[in-house]
């Protein structure tokens, strides 16, 4: 048995294996795909503090070295479900069972896709997810923006300070976001918009993508949009409904956790971007796995 499980091995998780490891408990990452979560997809980072500019693989591996120099055990295995009884977890896999005294959940969120034919191929070199993070590859660039809700404005109104000129393209026939939003978004005279718009696909050349093609929901009207890039805003995708009994969720699938991580079971604590918050950065994420990891360490330390 090990004192702490994390699931999950993005910034949050691995920061967390990282400060229990350092306070003296043996930990177990469990990862289902493989160690750096969504940072991995982001071919340059230059937001992280110390360093000029790295990789998002890069930052990963050198974030695994460091808990492996430590001592960190692995499992690559998917969780199916976590119980306690007796004041010890038993985290479930597709592969067996595990125990602990303390779990620190890390799953963090998936952004949702499009579902267009090479999309998956183009992400981190064409399509974006985050404009705090890439917008700066793109200064002087035509982007376009897919989204129409808060989140998409958010990344529009950063972009249009940089980029030559941001396109929106909006399904519905009107922007869901906040009106004021609206009204700071598209008083940029480099912005325009495409509402009731289907994406239809992506128009690549021998530098990558070159720009999509649309059609008008109504009457089936299409043409290509030129661009540089491609942010998708359309929403995230939270994994926590297997451990709903255990930790509260909000209305949209995140976990009900404040900056304390803690949830309504003792010893179960929760990091980074699967958690209700409003910046989800790798920064961030690495803060919630150091709070993470330190209460529960002063959990098994009180049991």
């Amino acid at each position: 048995m090990h004192d702490i499980i994390v699931v999950g091995a993005g910034p949050a998780g691995m920061t967390a294996a990282l400060y229990a490891l350092r306070n003296g408990k043996s930990v177990l990452i469990i990862e289902k795909e493989g160690f750096g979560g969504q940072m991995t997809l982001s071919p340059k980072i230059e937001n992280y503090p110390g360093t000029v500019q790295i990789s998002g693989m890069e930052l990963a591996d050198q974030m695994m070295n460091q808990i492996i120099e430590q001592g960190v055990d692995f499992e690559i295995e998917e969780v199916t479900g976590i119980t306690q009884e007796n004041g010890t977890f038993t985290v479930s896999t597709d592969d067996g069972e595990h125990q602990a005294k303390a779990v620190i959940i890390a799953t963090g969120v998936k952004h949702r896709m499009l579902g267009l034919e090479g999309e998956d191929d183009l992400v981190g070199d064409g399509i974006s997810f985050c404009a705090v993070c890439d917008g700066d590859f793109y200064t002087d660039k035509v982007v376009c923006v897919a989204g129409g809700g808060n989140s998409a404005l958010q990344e529009a109104v950063l972009l249009a300070t940089k980029c030559k000129e941001v396109i929106m393209l909006q399904d519905l026939e009107f922007f869901t976001g906040e009106e004021r939003l609206q009204e700071v978004l598209f008083a940029n005279e480099n912005v325009s918009a495409h509402t009731n718009t289907l994406i239809k696909s992506l128009v690549t050349g021998k530098d990558g993508l070159r720009g999509v093609e649309i059609a008008d929901r109504t009457t089936g009207e299409s043409q290509v949009v030129g661009c540089d890039g491609l942010f998708v805003a359309i929403g995230l995708i939270p994994d926590n409904i297997p451990y709903a009994e255990l930790a509260d969720l909000n209305d949209w699938g995140y976990f009900d956790s404040d900056e304390n991580c803690t949830t309504k079971t003792p010893g179960l604590f929760v990091a980074g971007d699967c958690r209700s918050k409003s910046i989800r950065q790798i920064t961030t994420a690495s803060g919630d796995g150091a709070v993470a990891a330190l209460a529960a360490c002063r959990y098994i330390n009180l049991s």
